[in-house]
């Protein structure tokens, strides 16, 4: 006899049937992803103001004190004995910016580079402007590196960065739902992570391909794009496998919760890390969307120069997303033989 001969199911069956606790649980975190992507990005973007910039400064230890002494600390002052010594300083990425006074007149020289950022320069600009207004002097603004021809905004890093993050954590996840988020074994386990070294190499190779020969946007440092590239895009992957194995499906919202809704907005793409409020400011660095994004443009447009703290922080995601994924395989894989065992033995 079937259902419907057996007479009406009651609303509340129809329903456990069509939606399942699970699912009902699943989209309720996607629910606190999706307020979590509007919290993060609109609380980021919502009121950028400048926060202790760095900026090397020409002139009297007075006029430092009196910068640092704006209120809301916009600027950041130190001392440089030279005008020569302040510009080195910007191009090495120990200021963002230098402000040379001219002692024999009115006019005084502001040094930013806007390929660092274009918002980061314009709010200081702003600054010394204000700044130079109310002592009745003028400012004049030299840019030390502009953004190339190509790199509109000086966004294009960020972007590319974007898209192998994205590449990352997705071919994992597809790994994922095509065999399943825990591997059966350790032998597979490694043979999934194994397999992302050649994903990485080709998908950095891609990226760099188009950011650099396709569309011009950011030329002349194609080698170094591409490792880059595919540092990030292996970062992304094994962080992915690593929360997949420790929390099944779940682990991929994790990881779009720590690349998407953090990682994005405090990247430095369109606001640079100054501008942010505190907890995005604090956190930038430390994640691989900034650090590649900082990476790409000091490898690009500042010889190399500060290149190493954002490389070390992409080799320790991954690398920590490997030892991860291999150690939480085995410990799971380990417990799983053994209540096995105790269960023949029963």
């Amino acid at each position: 006899m079937t259902t419907e001969e057996a007479g009406p199911r009651g609303l509340a069956a129809d329903l456990r049937d069509a939606i399942a606790p699970r699912t009902v649980l699943l989209v309720l975190g996607v629910l606190l992803l999706q307020l979590g992507f509007i919290l993060s990005y609109v609380g980021a973007f919502h009121s950028p103001a400048p926060h202790r910039i760095p900026v090397a400064v020409v002139g009297p230890q007075q006029t430092v004190e009196q910068i640092d002494a704006i209120a809301d600390q916009p600027i950041e002052a130190s001392v440089s004995p030279t005008a020569d010594e302040a510009r080195q300083r910007v191009l090495d990425r120990d200021a963002e910016a230098a402000y040379v006074i001219d002692t024999a007149g009115t006019t005084d020289t502001l040094y930013v580079a806007t390929a660092g950022g274009p918002a980061l320069a314009t709010a200081v600009e702003q600054v010394f402007t204000q700044l130079d207004t109310a002592q009745n002097r003028t400012l004049a603004v030299t840019d030390l590196v502009p953004a190339q021809p190509g790199d509109a905004r000086g966004l294009s890093a960020f972007y590319a960065v974007v898209g192998w993050l994205v590449g990352g954590y997705l071919a994992a996840a597809a790994l994922g739902i095509a065999k399943g988020a825990r591997p059966a074994t350790l032998r597979r386990t490694a043979i999934r992570l194994a397999a992302m070294v050649p994903y990485a190499i080709v998908s950095g190779l891609g990226g760099a391909l188009v950011v650099d020969q396709a569309l011009g946007a950011l030329t002349g440092h194609f080698l170094s794009l591409w490792w880059i590239g595919a540092a990030l895009t292996f970062a992304a992957a094994t962080v992915t496998m690593a929360f997949q194995v420790l929390f099944g499906v779940i682990g991929v919202g994790i990881t779009v919760l720590i690349f998407v809704i953090l990682g994005n907005p405090s990247a430095g793409g369109a606001y640079q890390k100054e501008l942010l409020p505190p907890f995005w400011r604090a956190i930038g660095d430390f994640l691989p969307n900034g650090a590649g994004t900082t990476g790409i443009r000091n490898e690009v447009y500042f010889g190399g120069n500060a290149t190493g703290g954002p490389i070390l922080v992409l080799v320790v995601w991954g690398v920590a997303g490997l030892v991860v994924t291999l150690v939480a395989s085995a410990l799971r894989i380990r417990k799983e033989n053994a209540a096995a065992s105790t269960t023949l033995a029963g």
